[in-house]
């Protein structure tokens, strides 16, 4: 299938996008040494807008192994655990600083009633993933323990609500549970399960995918459902409870449209006597954006032994993230030039078909491949943080684009884990502006920008740069100049593989582990030479 765009952001250069999956070819495009050049500039003293912590969010849902093993093992396993919760992952996730995790759901979310998840593991009952190929689904993992997990990484709550099959009623009763201080009803029954305390739930989804399994719903019933729910949602101590809306499925443009026209506001057309407030309904408005081998569903392209034409039509799809951010927020601008309301979007990754023998549902090997997916699209997200204020991966363990993966007691962390890793000092630093002059990588009808780039000033004065090279081939050679300021040292770590199908395994060394990279500074000029399908961040202080 065929898909063309034009976009230009953020002064970097205008492409025309082609994709087109055609007939085999070899796994790994040949290596040439001679590097290509590339010229960027990075406004260094501009004050750009905050990257938001959150844009390094996580996803979590019942689906495969990605609560079941991947976070919760119980109490009694002999996988080392706290109250249940696996320590590996636990340690792995607050290395790279995880700021939120959207749960439970998902599909899933919509299907999920929230006291099945509370009480004695005993006396909770069991039943069926309808979401998900009506798997088994204990509910041994609620509330409290996700809560808990939330406080043993250092993350915060993005809470969805069952729209779909629930009602106010229970959401409300839901965030009473949560929130309510102690001495209330609601307060007491969460002390009699174990936390006496109400717990902060900043971020609350108002259902997920309302447009699909979440209800099969217009955007104008949609937008009526947001409207009365918002009515009745709130938290009962603590800050503000922030509600996100669902947004738009990739490029139903309409959707954002009519949602933002019918649901931003308590009132659309004001009166000039009538009561009214000028405080958005919605924090934030979601979008969901998945990444695959070109732009048919129904033949996403292996996550392993994929060629070349496989590795360029992913990237030319994550590419088409940046059109879809400014193409909705273009849209949002017109209803909100202020931008009060956050672009949320809080599923996106690449998302390829799973091999036959794999050990769960949606479940992928990682690859070198993903770790471009995931450093192209944090630097579009970087770019656009004016507007983009939250994003989460999909999904954080054991299915699709993860950050961990689990078999067993054993664990190992993927390739996009490292690039989080790397990316983690853009977290609350002002993003700044950037302009590049690359070749491009083509490939078949493939043509894209060889260098995506994206940068940031920390609040000690550093600037960070995080730079992918899409080439498969070619090394490139890049000038960069600092716009601004005095510079006195400059270093850079590289992620690559040989190969552009390397694989994480549970059985051999990790070869995505980023080494260190010589850089040349003279005043406010920086050269590194970047490897071929390469992450690299460079920091110069």
């Amino acid at each position: 299938m065929a898909h063309s765009c034009g976009r230009l952001a953020s002064g970097l250069a205008l492409v025309l996008i082609a994709v087109s999956v055609t007939g085999p070819a070899k796994a790994d495009a040949g290596i040439d040494d001679t590097p290509l050049h590339s010229d960027a500039t990075v406004s260094a003293s501009a004050d750009g807008p905050t990257i938001d912590p959150n844009i390094y969010g996580q996803f979590v849902e019942h689906l495969g192994r990605g609560v079941y093993e991947g976070i919760w093992v119980g109490p009694d396993s002999a996988i080392p655990n706290v109250r249940g919760i696996r320590s590996d992952v636990v340690a792995a996730l607050r290395r790279i600083k995880v700021p939120v995790i959207r749960w439970p759901g998902g599909c899933f979310a919509d299907g999920y009633h929230w006291r099945d998840g509370i009480g004695s593991s005993e006396g909770r009952p069991r039943g069926l993933n309808a979401a998900w190929s009506k798997s088994p689904e204990t509910n041994a993992f609620g509330t409290h323990e996700f809560m808990d997990f939330l406080d043993q990484i250092g993350a915060k709550p993005f809470v969805s609500v069952n729209v779909g099959s629930g009602s106010v009623r229970e959401a409300d009763d839901w965030l009473r549970y949560m929130t309510a201080p102690q001495d209330s009803a609601p307060g007491e029954e969460r002390a009699a399960n174990g936390r006496a305390q109400p717990w902060e739930v900043p971020f609350i989804g108002v259902g997920n995918e309302s447009w699909g399994c979440g209800g099969n719903m217009t955007a104008d019933t949609y937008a009526a459902a947001f409207r009365h729910y918002a009515a009745f949602l709130r938290t009962y101590s603590g800050e503000r409870a922030r509600l996100i809306a669902v947004g738009a499925d990739t490029d139903d443009y309409a959707w954002t449209d009519r949602v933002m026209a019918l649901a931003m506001n308590w009132r659309q057309q004001p009166t000039p006597l009538a009561l009214t407030s000028d405080r958005p309904l919605m924090w934030g408005l979601s979008l969901h954006f998945y990444t695959f081998a070109g732009n048919d569903w129904h033949a996403k392209g292996r996550n392993v032994d994929f060629d070349e034409n496989g590795w360029a039509a992913a990237l030319a799809r994550a590419d088409l993230t940046d059109e879809l951010i400014r193409r909705h927020s273009e849209i949002m601008d017109r209803y909100d030039p202020e931008k009060r309301v956050a672009l949320a979007v809080d599923e996106w990754g690449g998302w390829f078909q799973s091999e036959k023998d794999a050990p769960s549902q949606l479940y992928l090997e990682s690859t070198l491949r993903d770790a471009l997916i995931a450093a192209k699209s944090l630097n579009i997200f970087n770019r656009h943080a004016d507007r983009v204020r939250m994003a989460n991966l999909a999904q954080m363990v054991n299915v699709i684009q993860s950050l961990v993966l689990t078999r067993g007691a054993a664990m190992v962390v993927t390739p996009t884990y490292h690039v989080f890793d790397m990316y983690k000092p853009h977290q609350g630093a002002k993003a700044l502006p950037v302009r590049v002059e690359t070749p491009d990588y083509v490939r078949g009808n493939v043509r894209l920008p060889s260098i995506d780039l994206s940068a940031s000033r920390d609040a000690s004065g550093k600037v960070h740069v995080t730079i992918a090279n899409l080439d498969p081939a070619r090394p490139n050679r890049l000038s960069i100049h600092l716009n601004g300021g005095h510079w006195r040292r400059a270093t850079a770590q590289t992620l690559t593989a040989d190969r552009i199908d390397t694989r994480i395994t549970f059985d051999k060394a990790d070869p995505f582990v980023p080494r260190p990279l010589p850089v040349r500074l003279a005043g406010s000029d920086v050269e590194i030479v970047v490897p071929s399908k390469s992450v690299t961040v460079l920091e110069v202080e």
